[in-house]
């Protein structure tokens, strides 16, 4: 969930990756670039990563294998592209990629959160302000603290465990469970599976480049795609190869992926600019899920100001409709 992800770290990841692109391209080894890094100060919440990678640099590891340790601190989608682009002898493409990516991903959080600022905060203020009337007229703070905290704390409660279960450390089983919810949520489901789709033709196109086997680079690709109902539905892709079908035939039987991806495939793998047609899914895959991904933050903020307009109106004419209705019960007419 965007809305639930930290905008700051996504920007300080992609300045990472931008920082080690352009050492390369600037001439520096690998070590060297990483031992800069580990003195500058903007990153000091990667030292102990960075030392770590070196020390198995300096063992004889790959930059590959050296990050692979840290597993549960870099996302596959990271993995399979560095795996990809030292293999291919291009990881300055491959720092540019990421840098890129999380670049873009910061941009879309920020713009999200942004617009749920002012809705938030109407939010809020109708929480508290709505009870208000019961407590200047009873004095019971116990009653006014559990109609506002009782309302509220429920709904970080919720959202707390909604980003937990949705976490890419949580079993698959959670998060399919959470992405079939999102599925149906207008514009948001559409926008992450675009988004899934995205990631996942970036890797494949990247680990299908460095020489690693079909079979392979579609389950690493799916795994970097971090969508549980991807990597589910191409679990059965390497016994199809092995049955010998080609991607092309088993792509007809797949329900994930639209028809725009089946037929960009097909046409690709018959005429050999397979790549080229996986970089452009790419890109309209990641441009759609971008436009449908602003859509949907544009109008949640404008439902829940409506909603939330309702409410104040309801308890606005509730009061002073009570309000008259006493008046005239006390008038002797």
């Amino acid at each position: 969930m965007a809305f639930l992800l930290n905008a700051g770290s996504s920007a300080q990841q992609s300045e990472f990756y931008h920082q080690l692109g352009t050492m390369c391209e600037a001439g520096l080894s690998l070590p060297q670039s990483l031992e800069t890094l580990d003195r500058s100060k903007g990153f000091r919440a990667y030292q102990q990563r960075l030392k770590g990678w070196r020390e198995a640099i300096g063992r004889g590891e790959t930059f590959a294998e050296a990050v692979s340790h840290s597993r549960g601190e870099v996302p596959d989608f990271d993995l399979a592209l560095l795996h990809a682009g030292e293999n291919s002898g291009r990881l300055d493409v491959c720092f540019r990629l990421l840098s890129k990516y999380y670049s873009g991903r910061a941009d879309n959080i920020r713009e999200f959160r942004g617009t749920l600022a002012y809705p938030a905060f109407i939010f809020h203020f109708a929480v508290f302000i709505i009870p208000f009337p019961a407590l200047f007229q009873s004095g019971n703070l116990a009653a006014y603290l559990s109609a506002t905290l009782g309302v509220l704390i429920p709904i970080y409660i919720a959202l707390f465990a909604l980003s937990w279960a949705s976490s890419g450390t949580r079993g698959s089983s959670w998060r399919r469970m959470i992405e079939a919810m999102i599925r149906f949520v207008p514009f948001l489901g559409a926008a992450l599976k675009s988004l899934a789709l995205s990631r996942f033709c970036l890797a494949l196109e990247s680990l299908l480049n460095a020489g690693v086997s079909v079979s392979d680079a579609w389950i690493t690709a799916a795994d970097a795609s971090g969508s549980p109902s991807l990597i589910a539905e191409v679990s059965s892709f390497p016994d199809a190869m092995d049955c010998g079908q080609t991607p092309s035939e088993w792509l007809d039987s797949a329900f994930f992926f639209p028809d725009l991806f089946r037929m960009s495939y097909t046409s690709g793998e018959a005429s050999g600019r397979l790549d080229e047609n996986l970089t452009r899914l790419r890109k309209v895959y990641e441009e759609e899920g971008n436009r449908k991904l602003r859509t949907f933050s544009q109008w949640l903020p404008r439902l829940i100001y409506f909603g939330i307009l309702l409410v104040l109106a309801y308890y606005i004419i509730s009061f002073w409709t009570g309000y008259f209705n006493g008046v005239l019960d006390s008038v002797d007419i």
